[in-house]
């Protein structure tokens, strides 16, 4: 008996790694090598290309097609018909399969529906992308970002609730401070 769900309608091909209380939903489908962690929900229409790494916790909704060169870390969102690339410069008349470029979606990231990740970029820890973002360079951590292109407009506590201007959650009354590009927790700080 398998330890995880695929719906009958939907196709696994071989040499592929799915985790323990994953479930596959209606009409998608995961291709040759790639690996889907442990209690990840796959939504209707979803295709997996070879290669790509899905972590545990995933919840990736409907009409989404994640293609070679995305890695996905643990607890990732992504949103109905978000669209990733992976190639810069794509023609359908010249092959190029060795110029796919990673795209890194950081731990507890959520990407909002309808939104386009160019390829080559990170997404960074516990960000927000704003539904219809065009994200055309890295994201920060924590960073809540919208628009064509993407700009951070504030930024996101862990628990999802946008932070105050001193950086704290009025929810769970986490604090962040800023660090390079992005935010860090405060731990064990006064």
């Amino acid at each position: 008996m398998s330890k995880y769900f695929v719906h009958e309608s939907s196709y696994v091909d071989n040499n592929c790694s799915i985790g323990e209380g994953t479930k596959i939903w209606h009409f998608s489908h995961i291709m040759e090598n790639s690996k889907i962690g442990n209690n990840c929900n796959i939504g209707q229409n979803v295709v997996i290309s070879p290669n790509v790494i899905i972590g545990n916790g995933v919840k990736i909704q409907n009409n989404v097609s994640v293609y070679t060169g995305v890695i996905c870390e643990d607890g990732v969102f992504l949103g109905p018909s978000c669209v990733f690339t992976n190639v810069i410069n794509p023609r359908s008349f010249i092959e190029r399969k060795d110029e796919y470029k990673q795209t890194l979606i950081k731990k507890g990231a959520s990407i909002g529906a309808n939104s386009t990740i160019v390829c080559g970029n990170t997404i960074g820890s516990y960000s927000l992308v704003g539904a219809g973002s065009v994200v055309t360079k890295d994201v920060p951590d924590y960073a809540i970002v919208m628009g064509n292109p993407a700009k951070v407009a504030g930024y996101v506590c862990e628990c999802g609730v946008k932070l105050d201007s001193s950086y704290k959650c009025n929810r769970c009354h986490k604090m962040y401070k800023k660090e390079n590009n992005g935010l860090k927790e405060c731990k064990n700080e006064k």
